[in-house]
């Protein structure tokens, strides 16, 4: 299966902020639709060896196995949760943190030396699917901690409509929401509330 086959599209365009933000984009990638139907880009090693060769994070010729795949899931999960808890004003989970903060340094600049009897202190070859993914993955956690503690972090929002998981970054004082779809179910909702507040007192 080539790489253009494994794309997998998101049914949206990408959120506000998210083109600048690559650590946004990837936050994103695993989408809830109404009904609860659920769209993942990174849904196989294949759809995520796609995803990062669009966005120049890694070649086509490296292509990830479940193992490397798992970790930018993983990694996924973990930057969502540190969005999550600053959109809200929590604390963030220590956990996460330090995920992030190891995968910034996952980037290596150098083959380990290892030891063993048979061949004494030597240099650990280490597989190129491996370093290919830990460097995206420290790229992409690297943006993440610039994009939570730079100028955009006091733009970053929660999208407002209630059954949407994606994250953006304000472009408009009043706007919270990361798609036209999205902004219409917003307005149609107060709309709702408007009217039902208005029998409400009417009764």
């Amino acid at each position: 299966m080539s790489v253009l086959s494994s794309r997998i599209a998101l049914p949206l365009p990408p959120a506000p902020g998210a083109e600048e933000h690559p650590a946004l984009e990837l936050a994103n990638s695993r989408l809830t639709l109404p009904a609860k139907r659920v769209v993942d880009a990174l849904e196989t090693p294949e759809a995520s060896t796609a995803w990062l060769v669009d966005r120049g994070l890694t070649g086509p010729d490296q292509p990830l196995q479940d193992y490397c795949a798992s970790r930018l899931t993983g990694l996924r999960t973990r930057v969502r949760e540190l969005l999550r808890a600053h959109t809200v004003g929590g604390r963030p989970d220590p956990a996460a943190l330090a995920a992030v903060n190891d995968a910034m340094r996952l980037a290596a600049t150098a083959q380990p030396v290892a030891w063993d009897e048979r061949s004494g202190l030597h240099r650990v070859q280490l597989h190129s699917t491996t370093l290919a993914v830990e460097h995206a993955m420290a790229q992409l956690a690297d943006d993440a901690a610039a994009l939570l503690t730079g100028p955009d972090a006091e733009l970053l929002v929660h999208c407002e409509a209630s059954s949407c998981n994606r994250f953006l970054l304000r472009t408009h004082a009043r706007r919270q929401w990361c798609s036209t779809r999205c902004g219409d179910r917003v307005r149609a909702a107060r709309a709702y509330a408007r009217r039902t507040e208005r029998a409400a007192v009417d009764e």
